[in-house]
């Protein structure tokens, strides 16, 4: 039987690379906004002789999340694998000039929706599956106060569940990829030299044997 991995953030960079990687060992389901950019990510798999199930949803709607994860329930019954590599990454501002609605939409997308997240696809995954977060350590770096604050919030959460599932199961994994010339990145470092930075097909490889472990 095929294995099932969901992927939160997969329409583009490290979740898109992800995709394709996982692609020859399971049946992608890819959540993302970016309805063209799921399509161009579904013609690629589908070209490596593996299948995907597109999901264009924004994570933050939890109705849409229920629907997803009662989806995966009533076709599949389970799901062995989740990757969320979906994050907000809020425009850089000194802590005392965070935009309110910069700041809401963080807490919306890196922690409110990763707990809604986390308690709907535990069941699916049951005590056999796995889930792998992605640390991105910026907490405290000077204009990351948005970003820094709900990205370590999100990862908080995850190692919560990481020790509170350590006996029962699921598996919890969290790993920290390389810096990639992905959009997020680009949004903090718009004027960076991107040729030493990582391709996102090349960590995907890297980081592969770490999820599949």
């Amino acid at each position: 039987m095929t294995k099932t991995v969901l992927i939160t953030g997969a329409s583009r960079g490290l979740g898109a690379a992800l995709a394709k990687a996982m692609a020859p060992t399971h049946h992608v389901i890819a959540v993302g906004k970016t309805v063209g950019a799921l399509e161009e990510l579904d013609d690629a798999i589908q070209a490596q002789g593996g299948q995907a199930t597109l999901a264009p949803m924004d994570i933050s709607v939890d109705e849409a999340m229920q629907q997803l994860c009662r989806g995966i329930f009533d076709r599949w019954g389970s799901l062995d694998l989740w990757l969320h590599t979906a994050v907000h990454a809020a425009p850089l501002a000194p802590a005392g000039h965070i935009g309110p609605k910069d700041l809401a939409k963080s807490i919306s997308i890196n922690i409110e929706a990763t707990s809604r997240l986390i308690s709907y696809v535990s069941l699916l995954l049951g005590q056999t599956g796995q889930a792998v977060f992605f640390d991105d350590p910026r907490g405290g770096s000077q204009f990351f106060g948005a970003y820094g604050a709900t990205k370590a919030a999100q990862i908080a959460l995850a190692r919560s569940w990481q020790a509170e599932s350590a006996k029962t199961g699921p598996t919890v994994k969290i790993l920290t990829p390389a810096a990639m010339p992905t959009a997020t990145r680009a949004r903090f470092y718009p004027g960076e030299d991107r040729s030493a930075l990582t391709e996102p097909n090349v960590e995907a490889a890297r980081l592969l044997p770490l999820i599949l472990s």
